[in-house]
């Protein structure tokens, strides 16, 4: 029997309250449990009740006479999901609190329908009182995390409340133009004709946005390949590759494969070796190529062992896109406010470390090494290449000359832009010297 969109929507957020997946990996497999008809409104569920998790929590935890207990997580979920919809959803009150009480019934808590319902409508009637009461609690008021915004504030204090405007909206719906095939003024021409109103990117001279999102393939040359969806931000790592026709080019970390993609689209007659450990992810590699109609040569291996899968050819150009905590995407993975903690930043810290030692030796003399994350965090970004050329004496960061970003000692940092791109930071390393 279907489940309803809320009882999806418990269990996947749930499941990640436990910390036993990301949306990314749970939101799919629970969506063939609803009616198609209820899908979006299950998208909307999660996705939403994950962005403003930390808020929502702060007045679920003065509501709650006692704390719930650790297996009861999908009941907390509930109640999460249940304070989204009177806080931010046109959904009528009533409705709210009547169908995420029935939400309950099919995951087997009886005792628990009574609690939601106590619970909501107390929250209708003393939600003044909650606001006043929370004014002055900072992770309330700023929806982040306290380890997250204190991080934060320290690392950025002159730029935090953009950050934090730009982590709590929904993110623009920006793509990549292959302008080799046709000119982004005229591509953006050709939607006009068809009412999808959509601007240039001010950064990227392949992207635009669009004003509303829309799914992908309903826009014109989608499935020729021409367009891509892609951030602004990732949008800028080909032209910092400084790629030229006949160059070997390792992507290191490749998957889902939209740089791939766009330095294949970029430049002729490259020898593309695409990089994953997870041969699962490899799959929407082999799709998105397929796709563009482009090729390179896909492997599956770990980027910190070249030795079990590197034939001994240097290359010129290495992207290394490197894990890191994703906070300068949390508009998009906002399920990273709950599953991510200030220890997650040393530990990747350290993985950032050990990729760029493992990579740098595949690297041809005056090649370049672009490292890259989607994270706004010094101690994964700049921190990590200064060390790294502490090891490396024969490694140089480029002064990058560009319009876009924050100059750091070593690099450039892009933070989320709330009507723009997404946090991003980029390193353009270059060997010098002979092996």
């Amino acid at each position: 029997m279907p489940l309803t969109a809320r009882t999806a929507a418990a269990q996947v957020i749930g499941q990640i309250l436990r910390q036993q997946g990301s949306l990314s990996s749970v939101l799919p497999i629970n969506q063939t449990k609803v009616p198609e008809s209820e899908r979006a409104f299950l998208q909307e569920l999660c996705f939403g009740t994950l962005r403003w998790q930390p808020h929502l929590d702060a007045y679920l935890q003065r509501l709650l006479d006692k704390p719930l207990r650790a297996k009861d997580s999908d009941i907390q979920a509930l109640l999460l999901l249940g304070l989204y919809q009177l806080t931010h959803l046109r959904v009528p009150d009533h409705a709210a609190i009547s169908e995420t009480v029935e939400a309950a019934r099919p995951l087997k808590k009886p005792w628990a329908t009574k609690l939601i319902n106590g619970v909501l409508r107390r929250f209708q009637r003393e939600r003044e009182d909650l606001d006043r009461q929370l004014q002055d609690d900072p992770v309330f008021t700023s929806n982040h995390p306290a380890w997250l915004l204190n991080t934060l504030q320290r690392a950025w204090p002159d730029q935090i409340e953009q950050i934090i405007a730009a982590n709590n909206t929904h993110p623009p719906f920006s793509l990549r133009l292959n302008t080799r095939q046709e000119s982004r003024e005229r591509y953006l021409a050709r939607l006009a004709e068809t009412a999808i109103a959509a601007q240039p990117t001010p950064f990227s001279p392949v992207g635009f946005t669009l004003e509303t999102a829309c799914d992908p393939r309903q826009l014109p040359l989608f499935d020729a390949g021409m367009i891509s969806v892609q951030d602004e931000a990732a949008q800028l790592t080909a032209d910092l590759l400084l790629l030229e026709p006949g160059q070997r080019v390792l992507d290191a970390c490749c998957a889902p494969g939209g740089k791939t993609g766009h330095i294949l689209e970029s430049t002729d007659d490259l020898q593309v070796v695409a990089l994953d450990s997870d041969e699962r992810r490899l799959g929407r590699v082999r799709e998105n190529l397929a796709r563009l109609n482009v090729s390179a040569q896909i492997l599956c291996g770990d980027a910190s062992q070249p030795d079990d899968w590197w034939d001994g050819q240097p290359f010129d150009r290495i992207l290394l896109d490197a894990p890191c905590s994703a906070t300068g995407i949390i508009r998009r993975h906002p399920d990273i406010k709950v599953l991510r903690s200030a220890a997650d930043i040393a530990k990747l810290a350290q993985l950032q470390g050990k990729l760029l030692d493992s990579l740098w030796p595949l690297l041809k003399p005056d090649g370049v090494l672009l490292y890259a994350t989607c994270s706004i965090m010094p101690d994964e970004n700049t921190r990590v290449v200064e060390a790294f050329l502490t090891r490396q004496p024969e490694a140089v960061c480029e002064l990058l000359d560009v319009p876009w970003g924050t100059p750091q000692h070593c690099g450039r940092q892009l933070l989320p832009n709330e009507n723009g791109h997404d946090g991003f930071y980029y390193a353009q390393l270059r060997k010098n010297g002979i092996n």
